[in-house]
């Protein structure tokens, strides 16, 4: 169906006598049906998940690459992202442990200052070894005293005749023999203060090897020892002290005569 244009005045000055324009046919263009089918169309491709509309000249296959591309870095970031978290846990662990031997160190010192290097404990070791170093000087003394005591009396006991006087001399050394045995009594206090001295040591060298446990054991440390120089001289660079039973060194009979020979 086509529809005459009407010619409008301003058209007629400007135009003059130009032919009429070409009548508008209604039915070349796109009809009612054809517009509602594209619609529906387009809705089901929306709805459906349908081949992506290309827009502003860039295809399908540029958008899908760029995607691609975008997913990629964004996985390798992520990627990036856990090692780093990785690494954090294991830092965080290990400050745990090295915050957990500091915490157990430090209350071994406090048990070892309270209990041992401090207070009542160490004023005992003192004491009782500084009874020791007494009770073994005044026992020696008295031990020195008597045995003079006798050899004077023997000496005496050759020379007198008189029963009266032997009988005298022969009860001063008995005496004097008696108190020797009497001194020897020290040994026993020794021992008794010895003992207790020793629980005292063996609990510091308990609660020191247990701190050496918490930083690697006795292996570890002796890495970190620094090496021993000895810095005396003259005499007591010679005065090492009596040496053990079980160590080393030990002059003999034997090599005492050969510096003789």
């Amino acid at each position: 169906m086509s529809i005459q244009r009407k010619r409008f005045r301003i058209e007629e000055l400007t135009l003059g006598s130009a032919p009429p324009l070409a009548p508008i046919d209604c039915d070349s263009g796109p009809t009612h049906h054809d517009i509602m089918s594209e619609l529906r169309a387009i809705r089901a491709q929306i709805v459906g998940g349908g081949q992506p509309i290309v827009a502003s000249g860039i295809g399908t296959q540029e958008i899908e690459a760029s995607t691609a591309d975008e997913v990629a870095e964004a996985r390798a970031l992520l990627a990036q992202y856990r090692a780093q978290i990785e690494q954090c846990e294991k830092l965080k662990v290990e400050l745990d442990l090295i915050h957990n031997a500091i915490d157990q160190t430090k209350r071994e010192i406090a048990v070892l200052h309270t209990k041992s290097f401090s207070g009542e404990e160490m004023a005992r070791v003192n004491g009782e070894l500084g009874a020791v170093v007494g009770g073994t000087e005044e026992a020696t003394q008295q031990i020195l005293e008597a045995a003079e005591a006798i050899d004077q009396a023997a000496t005496a006991l050759g020379k007198v005749t008189s029963a009266d006087q032997q009988k005298a001399l022969s009860e001063e050394i008995q005496e004097r023999v008696i108190s020797i045995f009497e001194a020897c009594n020290f040994q026993d206090l020794t021992g008794q203060r010895i003992s207790k001295v020793m629980q005292t040591m063996k609990f510091i060298e308990h609660h020191i090897v247990v701190m050496m446990d918490i930083w690697g054991g006795v292996d570890a440390i002796k890495a970190h020892v620094p090496p021993v120089v000895d810095n005396r001289e003259g005499d007591a660079k010679l005065l090492n002290g009596p040496r053990a039973l079980g160590d080393e060194g030990h002059a003999s009979q034997d090599d005492i005569d050969a510096m003789f020979n």
